[in-house]
Order: structure tokens, then C-alpha cells, then sequence
């Protein structure tokens, strides 16, 4: 089974090289690394032909004006030749060693379409110190009307799903991993399982990690697609999550405290 990873890339040269670098520390050996980079004019592209020699002809990469991250992403799953495809955004990086290895390994024994996990954010600052943990493990396709979803970097989709059922609708400015997966998950009712694992260590301050207007931008993009895809939702109820994000943040500080 072929795994392909995609990493969408613009001006990442500061943080490219952790995200590289763990991909290429993966037990697994069945991979292919497809980067499409925006047109960057730092030294990103300069830093993935650095790396070419050392993926063995696993790599493969383009770099070209897009629409932006989904677009990005849409092209790599194009691209894409692997049997089972995963996002791994340019700031981020695998945990451990092991990550691709347990996907695959689940994939082989659970008849399942998707598998997905639990993610940590960190500080650009400090990455060695966990500031949320965000588990998937409580997770059912009826929260999704809630806005919650699995954590989207820990989720790995065999690709004849995306060619099936549709990629990533990029007029969605920060919620389209959302709507992807709302489609797929609920409305196409694909069968997913989920691995108790932590997948990949993600710097905060993202597109939709940091924010007022941005929390605001993420509400009218769940409560769109929500309404696109005939599923019922509110305001009120797609604030639940946050309660919930508050949780999660009170008690990773609370773990930190007691280490």
C-alpha cells in the first residue's frame, strides 16, 4: 500500500525543513512526498531541491501561482499515485517515526475508507512544550453538526474516496477541510476508524487557529457548508465546540503543571 503525503507550501522556508525532515525519518517505506508550492520567493524552493537526493525519486513537487491552500491541496491529490493520501501542512511535522507505519498497518486490518488520530499544538517559540492536545477519540459523525470533526492533519483517505466523491472546494477561505470532511463523513457516510495516537505536532497561528475575525470567518464557513450539504445547524450550536476547545486547553496546562 502507497501512501502519499501532500504538503502545500508558500514562503515556508523558516519551518520547511521539520516538515521534510519527518517525513523522511518514516519507518514506513511506501511513500511519495508531493509538495506544491504557490510561488514562494524565499528559499523554499531552494530547500526542497536540497532534499531531492535524499526521498530516492519519492519526491515530487511543483511550484506555480494557485488559489490558495485547498487549491493547493487539490492539486497534490491530483498528483497524487499512492493508494491512501494525507495532508501535512508546511508548519507542521510528524510526532514520531512511526505514524505512517500505524496508518497502513490499520488500513490493511480494519475495513475502513479513512483513518484518523489526535494532533498537539506548540509554540513557534518552544515546540518541545504542548499548549493543546486535541484528541479525536470522542468524535461521531453526529457532532459534526456541532462544527466538531476529526482533527484534519491526522486524516488519511484511501484516494479513490476523493476521486470519488470530490476534493477540496477552495471558495471556502478557511473551513474547507470542514466541508470535506462533513461531505465525506457524514453525508457519504464513509467508513472511518480511529487510532489513539498522537499524528503530528502543529505550530499555532494558522489561517484558522488564531483569531477573532478568524473564529468569526470559521462560523460563516461551517454554518455555509453545513447549509450546502442539507445538514441542519446554528449558531448556537456550532458554539458548543468552543466549550469544548476550552476544555482541552484547561487540561493540557493543567498536565503541564503536574509534569
Amino acid at each position: 500500500m502507497k501512501v502519499s503525503v501532500i504538503t502545500a507550501t508558500w514562503n515556508s522556508g523558516a519551518t520547511l525543513r521539520d516538515t521534510i525532515e519527518s517525513v523522511l525519518r518514516q519507518s514506513y517505506p511506501n511513500i511519495e512526498h508531493i509538495i506544491v508550492d504557490g510561488g514562494s520567493t524565499d528559499n523554499t524552493m531552494a530547500l526542497v531541491q536540497k532534499y531531492e537526493s535524499r526521498y530516492n525519486g519519492r519526491l515530487h513537487y511543483i511550484s506555480e501561482p494557485d488559489k490558495g491552500l485547498y487549491d493547493a491541496m487539490n492539486k497534490g491529490i491530483r498528483m497524487a499515485t499512492g493508494d491512501v493520501v494525507g495532508i501535512l501542512n508546511s508548519d507542521d511535522y510528524y510526532t514520531s517515526d512511526d505514524v505512517l507505519e500505524k496508518v497502513v498497518e490499520n488500513m490493511n486490518f480494519r475495513d475502513v475508507d479513512a483513518i484518523y488520530g489526535d494532533v498537539h499544538y506548540v509554540n513557534a517559540s518552544d515546540l518541545t512544550k504542548c499548549v493543546r492536545y486535541y484528541s479525536s477519540k470522542p468524535f461521531c459523525r453526529c457532532w459534526m453538526r456541532l462544527g466538531f470533526m476529526p482533527a484534519h492533519p491526522s486524516f488519511y483517505c484511501r484516494r479513490e474516496v476523493y476521486m470519488k466523491y470530490g476534493l477540496f472546494d477552495y471558495s471556502y477561505k478557511v473551513a474547507a477541510d470542514f466541508e470535506n470532511l462533513l461531505r465525506l463523513i457524514y453525508v457519504k457516510r464513509i467508513r472511518v476508524a480511529y487510532i489513539p495516537k498522537d499524528f503530528v505536532t502543529m505550530r499555532i497561528g494558522g489561517a484558522s487557529s488564531s483569531g477573532i475575525r478568524s473564529h468569526k470567518r470559521i462560523m460563516r464557513d461551517h454554518l455555509r457548508a453545513l447549509k450546502a450539504n442539507g445538514v441542519y445547524s446554528n449558531v448556537c450550536l456550532l458554539s458548543l465546540r468552543y466549550l469544548y476547545k476550552i476544555y482541552e486547553i484547561a487540561k493540557t496546562r493543567l498536565k503541564n503543571c503536574n509534569n
